[in-house]
């Protein structure tokens, strides 16, 4: 690793690309994933505890986080798990949640035992993070009845500090809740990064129901159960929280949350929240300032689809999808939904887009779950990546349905229209799987973004990208100095030196009840530089990068 001062608080560092490539020429080949699970060392087996009732909670766990816990340069993968039903206990080794170090050359080591994050209860989701602002990346990860905080000791362990922290999860009276999603954000612009979860349904072994006739059983509709008040923790420093839901605004509000994205979506400085539930209308909570949030998703027009109607919102993705500046919001959902896409508009609004840009009819057979914007072969778009599988296990009993389904990409046209180019991506992409959750970032350090999907019952999905003739690249590792450490919710603009303008922000809260990697990619298709960078932190400062050279990962730490 070769680390060079450039004064503005940039840094440049170069980590060797383990294949010894030189820089990519400009684009040209199809996007094409490679799937290198079985030679990487990661073992790891989605076991969600199944029992022939299929209580509901056996279908919606898996989710993924790519951080980089020790430092070096590299991402390391966690995955969450199950437990077994009905006692919820991670009682056999099989169930635990799983921590794999990143060794470089494609290589991972199973590190979960002596980095104490086997946890405990059924697992859900996860959410990376430094939220102490010590330079090492933390974990909350989500669950049944049971929530938990790991604090990064910054020597290859972690430690548990849920309850003096004060984030179990529980709600009003010590009431257990069911958090799927979470996210790392600072509302209030104080420096420390503050946490939102995503609570489901109101369930409880004792109460589960059963659907479907015998033998061939279904996991039961989210209408089955009623909802619940989703959290918002304020980080208080010193290692506390409070629970600030109620006079925030966000606790009034009784949702079936699945997955929770941010951005600022009015551009006024503030990161706003949004959340997909499932058979209900979705939350869009608008940051007032950092003093409240108000819940607008009807007046923004993207609690519904265009049709008036909810959808089962699995996974969400909030990022700009249309290089115009404002963050567009990508929403997953079950098969006979088309999956939704709302465009940010200038008026506040957002404005219904699945149909016009070519998603709907291609996504009204798929049943999606992880989902995320990345530009998977650096020509300046950004593209859709979509994790498939049905619900239901037994769904194929009952009629079309599939329950095992292949994961989807959707590139963009010139047109501004979403093209279905999954066919062309490589036979990993081609294999009917039981996928969950999926996290995004670059394993390899190529400048290629790569992805690692959960499957139920079998093996993840560790999908190297290996795009030919993929486009000049740049990568923003930012530091927070006045802003938080992570940088989590600062803005980047880039003018490449031919001229176009891309935007991104800094955000782990990506697809379903997953984290992805905190640095900002950005494919540069045929320019060898960037122009301009500008960057505008959390805390209110402006930085401006100039004249920057491609394919390079870059270090910049806020003035």
């Amino acid at each position: 690793m070769l680390a060079l001062g450039f004064g503005l608080g940039l840094t440049i560092r170069t980590w060797a690309d383990a294949s010894g490539r030189e820089p990519a020429p400009p684009p040209g080949g199809p996007i094409r994933f490679e799937d290198r699970q079985r030679e990487s060392g990661i073992d790891f087996v989605l076991d969600n505890g199944t029992t022939p009732d299929k209580p509901v909670i056996d279908a919606v766990l898996g989710g993924v986080a790519l951080l980089d816990y020790d430092d070096d340069g590299r991402l390391d993968v966690f995955f969450a798990n199950g437990a077994r039903i009905p006692g919820l206990a991670k009682d056999d080794p099989r169930f635990w949640n799983r921590l794999y170090r990143n060794e470089g050359a494609g290589g991972f080591r199973d590190v979960t035992e002596e980095a104490g994050v086997r946890g405990e209860g059924y697992s859900m989701g996860a959410a990376a993070a430094d939220f102490d602002n010590d330079g090492a990346t933390d974990l909350y990860v989500t669950g049944v009845n049971r929530n938990f905080l790991y604090r990064n000791g910054r020597d290859g362990t972690f430690s548990d500090v849920t309850a003096p922290a004060g984030v179990s999860g529980t709600g009003p009276g010590g009431k257990k809740l069911w958090s799927v999603g979470a996210a790392w954000l600072d509302y209030d612009n104080d420096s420390d990064l503050d946490l939102f979860v995503a609570n489901y349904l109101d369930w409880s072994p004792e109460n589960n129901r059963v659907c479907g006739a015998p033998g061939k059983r279904l996991n039961c509709s989210p209408t089955d159960y009623p909802g619940l008040p989703n959290l918002l923790y304020r980080n208080d420093g010193e290692g506390r929280f409070t629970d600030v839901s109620e006079t925030m605004g966000i606790g009034a509000h009784v949702g079936k949350g699945m997955s929770v994205a941010v951005a600022d979506a009015d551009l006024d400085g503030f990161t706003d929240i949004f959340v997909a539930n499932d058979q209900l209308r979705h939350f869009l909570f608008r940051n007032a300032g950092g003093l409240k949030f108000a819940e607008t998703a009807v007046e923004a027009a993207v609690a519904y689809t265009e049709d008036g109607v909810p959808v089962s919102g699995m996974g969400a993705e909030f990022r700009d999808l249309n290089e115009d500046g404002r963050p567009d919001i990508f929403v997953t959902a079950l098969s006979g939904e088309a999956f939704p896409l709302y465009l940010n508009t200038p008026e506040g609004y957002f404005s219904p887009a699945t149909y016009g840009t070519g998603l709907g009819f291609a996504t009204i057979l798929m049943s999606g779950w992880g989902t995320g914007g990345y530009d998977f072969d650096n020509d300046g778009h950004k593209e859709l990546f979509i994790a498939n599988s049905h619900l239901s296990e037994n769904i194929e009993l009952y009629g079309h349905h599939r329950y095992r389904q292949p994961n989807a990409v959707f590139q963009r046209a010139g047109d501004g229209r979403f093209r279905d180019v999954s066919a062309e991506t490589g036979a990993a992409m081609q294999r009917p799987r039981a996928h969950r959750g999926c996290a995004f970032g670059d394993l390899d350090n190529d400048g290629r973004v790569d992805v690692v999907v959960s499957v139920i019952g079998e093996p993840p999905e560790v999908l190297y990208n290996v795009t030919e003739g993929a486009g000049h690249w740049l990568e923003l590792r930012l530091e927070g100095t006045r802003s938080n450490r992570d940088g989590i919710g600062a803005t980047v603009k880039l003018t490449g030196e031919s001229g176009r303008i891309q935007y991104n922000h800094v955000t782990t809260a990506v697809g379903y009840a997953s984290s992805s990697d905190s640095r900002v990619h950005f494919g540069l298709g045929t320019d060898r530089a960037a122009r301009e960078i500008e960057i505008r932190w959390p805390s209110g400062t402006a930085q401006i990068l100039r004249d920057v050279a491609a394919d390079q990962t870059l270090e910049v730490t806020e003035p």
